[in-house]
């Protein structure tokens, strides 16, 4: 006996994915503003985090916090941040630590620019989190494989 099943609606299926995103676009701000007030209590002046992907799989790399030229560590403690979990429709808001509010907002970032930065060749890059400016810089490097073909009749 075979099951009946319905075909994917690729259609309905990307309407959603779109919604989602723009969802999820619109607690950036809210996130980041959240971000940067947390820093700036501690003696945080910028934060590097640097990320790297190919083949389908990315992640962030490192996150490095400085105050000037000095290496200096997160604040501790906890950050109220909103997440909205593929598929759904209402943001719940969770407690992150620095690090992981640091990561959530890049991989965010990362979204919103440059959508499947991690597949096939992928691309590194860093973000300078400027928390005495209050701005973000993402530095974006894209691998590509590249062919030139040539054909001579002799």
């Amino acid at each position: 006996m075979t099951k009946n099943h319905s075909p994917l609606d690729l259609a309905e299926t990307m309407r959603k994915y779109r919604t989602w995103e723009a969802a999820a676009a619109e607690l950036v701000p809210e996130n980041r503003q959240r971000l940067f007030a947390f820093l700036g209590l501690a003696p945080v002046t910028r934060v590097i985090v640097t990320f790297d992907g190919e083949g389908d799989s990315g992640q962030i790399e490192d996150i490095q916090p400085y105050n000037g030229e000095a290496q200096v560590d997160l604040p501790k403690g906890k950050i109220a941040f909103f997440d909205l979990p593929y598929g759904k429709t209402r943001p719940k808001q969770r407690k992150f630590s620095a690090c992981q509010a640091l990561e959530y907002l890049a991989y965010d970032l990362l979204r919103q620019k440059h959508s499947g930065w991690e597949n096939s060749d992928g691309a590194y890059g860093e973000f300078t989190f400027d928390v005495t400016a209050g701005t973000i810089t993402l530095d974006y490097n894209e691998r590509f494989m590249s062919s030139e073909h040539y054909q001579y009749s002799l």
